[in-house]
């Protein structure tokens, strides 16, 4: 069917101050990876094909459950067991038939990465495993592909654009992915129906902005938003010297190079156990813990002497720290405290210690007598 942008579905579109018909002509001509069909995919591909992207690729390997349906407004009662690209397939079709979809059974891979972003331009990462969102930064990297970054747990989220043109990637922000088993799922975890949709309607705006040039996208800015409080944060992300990613495309001729000198050892958090730092704390030059949870948090579990700066409230804090000393950042299962601890890495901080586990860890590790939430 051809896509006429003159659809009188993108009427409200194209009456738009400062979008009208030259973005509706980028959005028809544009191709979009969506990897993830779930929680975060299913409301992006929704409002992607109305607002007329011209194709969607659409990654997932899983089947409809039962227990997606309350987030997952894609799918219906009647669809649980049949496969999420069959029934996403079906649905956005019906939404807008001008839409050209194509499905991928089964998962991202760092084997499969580059082969299935070459040709968009834009990716949209609806993952759920630390592995895939590896593999797609990497391969978004070496493309010169953005791709929209979300993720959520609870009541709350985060949205960033990495790997635009001279932004920072996924691992100048998150070098290392974490041990398996050490961050919750959604399904340990659980998470509020709505959160998702509105991540996932905020991704899709993102990828709207990419394409069309309309509004700033948040290359460089990482959103985070509370909606149990509606406590909306960003936070400046910068390229790190030392990000090998970053690095490799640079050498390679991709992105231009911002890279200090080979022989420059630009500072790093140094990653620790629970039991590591609770050593630390017993020698003569412990280290002051800065807990990035929230204040509900520590008032379940914390560590007595630790400092509480919710991740929210570091930027405005972080002038009553000392540059100077040695700090080890922790939250729940060590993601909080990773972006902590890079951020303030950016801001002239050298000695970080990331307690990769958590609180959660340390109940584990160092004092049962914590509880665990």
């Amino acid at each position: 069917m051809t896509h006429d942008v003159f659809d009188p579905r993108y009427a409200r579109q194209l009456v738009l101050k400062g979008f009208g018909l030259a973005a509706q002509e980028r959005l028809r001509d544009a191709r979009v990876l969506i990897v993830g069909a779930g929680g975060l995919g299913s409301p992006a591909a929704s409002y992607l094909a109305a607002a007329g992207v011209g194709a969607l690729t659409l990654v997932d390997h899983d089947i409809v459950d039962l227990t997606n349906l309350h987030r997952q407004l894609l799918y219906g009662t009647a669809d649980v067991g049949r496969p999420k690209l069959a029934v996403a397939r079906e649905r956005l079709a019906a939404l807008n038939p001008s839409v050209q979809v194509t499905t991928h059974e089964g998962r991202l891979t760092a084997h499969n990465a580059h082969d299935l972003v070459a040709g968009h331009q834009v990716v949209l990462d609806a993952t759920d495993n630390f592995p895939t969102r590896y593999a797609l930064n990497d391969a978004c990297l070496d493309r010169g592909v953005p791709f929209v970054y979300g993720s959520v747990a609870r009541f709350e989220g985060q949205v960033s654009v990495f790997a635009a043109p001279g932004g920072p990637c996924y691992r100048c922000l998150f070098p290392h992915a974490p041990a398996p088993g050490t961050v919750p799922t959604c399904a340990e975890e659980g998470v509020l129906g709505v959160v998702p949709g509105v991540f996932g309607l905020l991704q899709a705006t993102e990828v709207i902005k990419l394409l069309t040039g309309v509004g700033t996208p948040l290359v460089g800015q990482l959103l985070l938003l509370d909606l149990l409080e509606h406590d909306l944060q960003r936070i400046a992300i910068a390229r790190r010297p030392d990000c090998p990613a970053c690095r490799a495309v640079a050498r390679a001729g991709t992105v231009a190079a911002n890279a200090p000198p080979p022989h420059v050892a630009p500072p790093m958090v140094d990653h620790r156990s629970a039991a590591d730092v609770a050593a630390l704390l017993s020698g003569d030059a412990p280290p002051h813990i800065i807990d990035v949870r929230e204040q509900w948090e520590y008032d379940i579990a914390h560590i007595a002497g630790s400092e509480l700066i919710p991740l929210s409230t570091l930027p405005a804090r972080a002038s009553t720290l000392d540059p100077s000393k040695r700090y080890a950042m922790l939250c729940h299962h060590g993601m909080r405290s990773e972006m902590a601890a890079h951020w303030l890495l950016q801001h002239g901080f050298t000695q970080l210690i990331n307690i990769d586990g958590g609180i959660d860890a340390w109940s584990v590790e160092v004092d049962p007598s914590l509880p665990r939430y």
